[in-house]
């Protein structure tokens, strides 16, 4: 069988989904090979923000300092199972290096390029499945519970008013004008208008498989272990259910493409982030925008089926256990922030986010074979850029240059 315009892309989350769909609109014949099946993995369970305002990385001058508090806190944010701490210590160390100010501003501006081209990426493919109605553009709120703390996100907000992110200063009276649900204690807020998330997440991307579907693409339910390699790259990937040849592939598998990128030749320093959230299907409020704390390392989001509360970062392998007192950690946060938020029936989840220590994507041609490219670690904007990432690695397939400077998200890079 000719296989000459086949491609096969390994991961069904809005990553893949949208990388299949700009494939097929190019001409290709694709397959999407995940074995849960569209958007069952970190796609299914992030906080909806299409996060135009996300510029700013994870690691920030002086975190080396508050990690330790981080860590040993029960409240905190930030959490470490120990017996990962020898697997992760490399990946700690390289974080810390690129919380130098001069890697800040190169990542946040690597990180914008592909930020403000969020809606580009995304319109044709939502215009074309029929799911604009899945989109708000509501607008997000920031919010603080102390002059102090906000004193201290002076530095991120610069990061962002310089990189074009648009946002208003508020008060705390102000911000409950946008937002009546937030507690009195309050103090500062900005306002990013117009902020879009989608209702969702799930949705979002079973609506957009199903039109790839409908256009003849195949979605194949099976997990990858595997490449055949010829002498030119990998001629089929090996699954738990046989194997499937194809000219081109992508590996687009969230935090399991590590494994894979490794039998390709390529090693990564990727790590499970996992995040836990909670779906409240009564929640006895209607919240008009999305907000994040940045007190109580909390997002909370109106959706479709009830308003959904987000966060935590645990670093722990990605198919352990998970620990639900994380979960119930969000759910006082968000009760804390949001005082009417009726809490009653709360859905837990937890879900592994794909993180590089340096907070950007790998995405790119692979460093050792020409049919191979990678489109994974999107940290925590994996849903923000999942179109953008869809269309470049539609051009790069088809040998097009997709008009972006990429040697920061080089897979090569590490």
């Amino acid at each position: 069988m000719n296989r000459e315009r086949d491609v096969i892309v390994i991961g069904a989350g809005i990553v893949g989904v949208c990388c299949a769909l700009y494939l097929q609109r190019a001409g290709w014949s694709v397959r999407l090979l995940d074995p849960k099946g569209p958007g069952h993995g970190a796609s299914y369970g992030n906080a909806g923000n299409l996060g135009i305002a996300s510029c700013v990385p994870a690691a920030l001058p002086g975190v080396l300092k508050k990690v330790p508090r981080m860590l040993f806190s029960s409240e905190a944010p930030l959490k470490l199972r120990w017996s990962h701490v020898p697997s992760a210590a490399g990946w700690f160390l390289r974080f810390v290096a690129n919380a130098r100010p001069s890697r800040v501003e190169a990542i946040a501006d690597a990180r914008q390029a592909l930020l403000s081209r969020l809606h580009e990426g995304y319109q044709p493919l939502l215009e074309e499945a029929g799911a604009e109605d899945l989109i708000r553009y509501s607008g997000l709120l920031m919010v603080w519970e102390s002059e102090e703390a906000f004193a201290g996100a002076a530095y991120a907000l610069d990061l962002r008013r310089r990189r074009g992110v648009p946002f208003d200063v508020l008060d705390g009276n102000e911000a409950r004008q946008i937002e009546p649900t937030l507690n009195p204690g309050i103090v500062r807020a900005i306002h990013v208008p117009r902020l879009a998330h989608t209702v969702n997440p799930l949705g979002l991307t079973e609506r957009l498989a199903a039109h790839f579907e409908r256009l003849g693409g195949r979605v194949v339910r099976e997990a990858a272990r595997g490449f055949e390699i010829g002498p030119d790259g990998p001629t089929a990937v090996t699954t738990d259910g046989g194997r499937h040849e194809a000219a081109k592939f992508v590996l687009a598998a969230g935090v399991w493409s590590r494994p894979l990128a490794a039998q390709l030749g390529t090693k990564v320093p990727l790590e499970a982030e996992r995040g836990y959230h909670n779906m409240f299907p009564d929640p006895g409020i209607q919240m008009r925008v999305a907000v994040m704390s940045a007190d109580r390392h909390v997002a909370v989001t109106h959706m479709a089926h009830g308003v959904r509360a987000s966060g935590v970062a645990e670093f722990a392998a990605p198919d352990a256990p998970p620990d639900m007192r994380y979960a119930a950690m969000v759910r006082r946060q968000a009760a804390a922030l949001l005082p009417g938020l009726n809490t009653a029936g709360a859905v837990e989840w937890m879900g592994p986010r794909p993180s590089h220590p340096d907070s950007l994507p790998a995405l790119g041609r692979s460093p050792r074979f020409a049919n191979v490219f990678f489109a994974f670690g999107h940290d925590h904007i994996g849903l923000a850029l999942g179109g953008i990432t869809g269309r470049i690695v539609g051009d790069l397939v088809a040998g097009r240059d997709p008009g972006i400077d990429l040697s920061a998200y080089s897979p090569a890079r590490f």
